[in-house]
């Protein structure tokens, strides 16, 4: 289906107003299932996090008489704006969460606590849950590839937070059953709130997982707003003073409505297996094969070379000083030597590795020295489409290793099973969760689209 770039707003709203999930493809409903099992593992264990506790106070104080929606893993209830603000920022604050590679985004974090927030307080069914999922999960991720990740990133946002609120918009939006009218007035105020700074990366600083409950929440205000009649620019997306525009100085416009749901953007997303930026999920997958393949110890290791993609350089790889040298678990999620040395140490780089112990750890220090992280033109040739690393590693008697690997674990290329998943969920949520409740979520979410009332689910993510 070919578009021009006029009226990219009107024809979001139409087509996002006709998604309806008894038209979509097994796979696809099977996919949603699957990143909300993912985002829900997430998001409870995220609500125990440091980061989360000042959101959790301020969501406390708006509790309301009427359409208190549960906080996952606690026993707070809130209004459902502030419920999806808390919700969101637990979710991201693991840096666990999935994420599309051709975007550079994060899309389950901003859609989901708009749709099952906003679908708490409306009754929704299962299957208006996952229409919901679909059309936020579409959106967001069209508009970050055609804003240009890299360009975008460059520009200082953080694309999560940006594109996010458009797709908890939408997500939001459809829940309530907006009109099509009102779905665009709904992505037009979204355009005002849209935001997100990459300035973050500086000290370490919580905002980024905020950027995630911050969309959903903006997205819910916005999708609101709609329904009681406040407009929002028709031109949003393409305008001159526009989204695409305003944010990207490479942007093309064209590339939001390309290939619209062929195939839904919801089966290109990945899992993420590391607790850490996805810029450092291949290179830690190649260090960890390199050491079981090879039986190395750290001792061995003399140097261990990272080549990382243009687009994530400066996010893992520099200032090389710092990077060697986190402060905080947010700056050793975004430190390439600190996650390779995890991988070496540890073989492992899940969550509960990303810790203080662990930065302060003399031996993660000592190994930090001997991590390299190298620019590779090879890798980004095929930049966004493909995420490809590249680790060498040379020991102390002269030997090398080598692994290239061309898709990251957890790419829809080299998937996670549901018994991976599951595993996954598992290991989040059961600090919370006994292992009996775990399983009623699990069966839960696999026939969601089941549910007359999303709220048999979401009862169950709250302690009792």
């Amino acid at each position: 289906m070919n578009y021009d770039n006029h009226n990219i707003s009107r024809k979001i709203a139409l087509l996002c107003n006709n998604i309806n999930v008894d038209s979509i493809d097994s796979e696809t409903v099977d996919r949603c299932k699957y990143f909300l099992l993912d985002f829900l593992g997430c998001a409870i264990r995220g609500t125990i996090r440091q980061s989360t506790q000042p959101v959790l106070k301020i969501a406390e104080q708006k509790l309301t008489l009427d359409d208190q929606v549960p906080i996952f893993g606690s026993s707070l209830k809130s209004e459902v704006s502030y419920a999806a603000l808390a919700i969101g920022t637990a979710a991201h604050s693991l840096e666990l969460d999935d994420v599309v590679n051709s975007a550079s985004l994060h899309p389950a974090v901003s859609v989901m606590p708009a749709a099952l927030t906003v679908g708490y307080t409306c009754q929704s069914s299962g299957k208006e849950l996952l229409s919901a999922i679909v059309a936020g999960y579409e959106l967001t991720v069209k508009l970050g590839i055609a804003l240009n990740p890299a360009a975008h990133y460059r520009q200082g946002f953080h694309p999560t937070g940006t594109c996010g609120t458009f797709g908890a918009a939408v997500a939001a939006g459809k829940m309530l059953k907006l009109n099509q009218n009102e779905l665009l007035n709904s992505i037009g105020i979204a355009g005002s709130q849209a935001a997100g700074s990459m300035e973050f990366l500086t000290d370490g600083a919580f905002t980024k997982r905020f950027h995630a409950g911050w969309s959903a929440h903006s997205g819910i205000v916005a999708a609101s707003l709609a329904k009681e009649g406040f407009t929002g620019p028709c031109s949003i997306l393409e305008g001159k003073f526009g989204f695409l525009h305003g944010y990207s100085q490479e942007s093309n416009p064209a590339h939001v409505l390309q290939n619209w749901g062929n195939p839904w953007e919801v089966t290109n997303t990945s899992i993420k297996p590391h607790a850490c930026c996805r810029y450092k999920q291949g290179p830690i997958d190649c260090i960890l094969k390199i050491i079981e393949e090879n039986n190395l110890q750290p001792d061995q290791i003399d140097i261990a070379e990272t080549a990382i993609l243009d687009a994530g350089f400066a996010l893992v790889a520099e200032p090389e000083r710092q990077k060697r040298n986190p402060q905080s678990v947010v700056d050793a999620q975004f430190s390439m030597p600190f996650g390779a040395a995890l991988a070496i140490l540890r073989k492992n780089a899940f969550l509960d590795r990303y810790s203080l112990d662990e930065i302060n750890n003399p031996a993660i220090k000592d190994m930090m020295k001997r991590v390299s992280c190298v620019r590779d033109e090879s890798i980004n040739k095929d930049f966004p489409k493909k995420w490809p690393a590249r680790v060498e590693i040379r020991t102390r008697d002269g030997k090398v290793f080598n692994e290239y690997l061309e898709h990251p674990k957890g790419d829809p290329e080299n998937p996670l099973s549901w018994d991976e998943l599951i595993k996954k969920f598992k290991a989040l949520a059961s600090k919370t969760f006994s292992d009996s409740k775990c399983d009623e979520i699990v069966g839960l979410v696999r026939q969601v689209d089941q549910l007359d009332n999303i709220a048999e689910l979401i009862d169950k993510l709250q302690l009792d």
